[in-house]
């Protein structure tokens, strides 16, 4: 599993280096390219991630692997956003254009939807212990609250974070990429028994898609707009 994580970093940090290099100067078709490919390395890697959560000793190895790859992705995917609401957010303040907004949303759910058909693919070839059974999951049911406590757990993560982030802007990023990791190791042993934890709309589609297909209003409500009202009140607020 970590050489799978591992080989799609890899993998992205390449196809981004050859964008670079080869789009300059299509400005537009470049910063989607980027969103496209970023938010498919998340998603990619917390799908695998989500096969080691009941690895022994629990809870521990899938914390361990969270900070740490939340801080490889801080590293590596600068600039980019990878969550639909710090991009509605951007559109809000006029941070960027409403067009390009839109672009990039839509960049970050088809990057949602190749990353789960591409670890489906990875899952089949049967590479690790964790992929046997992996094929054969409905929904898996991240919400073990009732479906009020789990859009309130979701605003509130998603406001701590917008709070955290914000706060942090001036620190140096070296030093910020680690905190704001910390951070989510935190809000995930808090609440991944409740929820999941996972505040970006587009991460929560690729996690549970077949979730949002039986009980699409539910599942809505408490990953995607949870997560947006409690960035927007965060912003609103400050």
């Amino acid at each position: 599993s970590l050489l799978v994580m591992t080989s799609i970093v890899v993998a992205v940090g390449l196809c981004k280096r050859l964008i670079r290099r080869r789009l300059y100067l299509d400005h537009r078709l470049f910063t989607v390219l980027l969103e496209l490919l970023s938010t498919f390395q998340i998603c990619a890697c917390t799908n695998e991630l989500f096969l080691l959560g009941n690895v022994e000793p629990k809870p521990h190895v899938a914390l361990s692997l969270t900070y740490g790859f939340t801080v490889l992705h801080g590293l590596t995917l600068t600039g980019s956003t990878c969550n639909p609401c710090g991009t509605l957010q951007s559109m809000w303040s006029g941070g960027i254009p409403r067009k390009m907004g839109g672009l990039k949303i839509a960049a970050q759910f088809v990057a949602a939807v190749l990353a789960r058909v591409f670890m489906r693919c990875i899952w089949s070839l049967g590479i690790a212990e964790s992929h046997y059974g992996a094929l054969s999951q409905g929904c898996s049911n991240p919400m073990q609250t009732t479906t009020m406590q789990a859009f309130c757990i979701e605003l509130l993560f998603s406001a701590v974070f917008q709070l955290t982030f914000l706060r942090t802007e001036r620190v140096n990023p070296k030093y910020r990429v680690h905190l704001m990791a910390l951070l989510i190791t935190m809000l995930v042993y808090a609440g991944g028994n409740l929820t999941g934890a996972i505040f970006n709309p587009a991460l929560a589609f690729s996690l549970h898609p077949h979730c949002f297909y039986e009980k699409f209003l539910s599942y809505s409500l408490v990953y995607w707009v949870a997560p947006s009202l409690g960035k927007f009140f965060i912003l609103y607020v400050f």
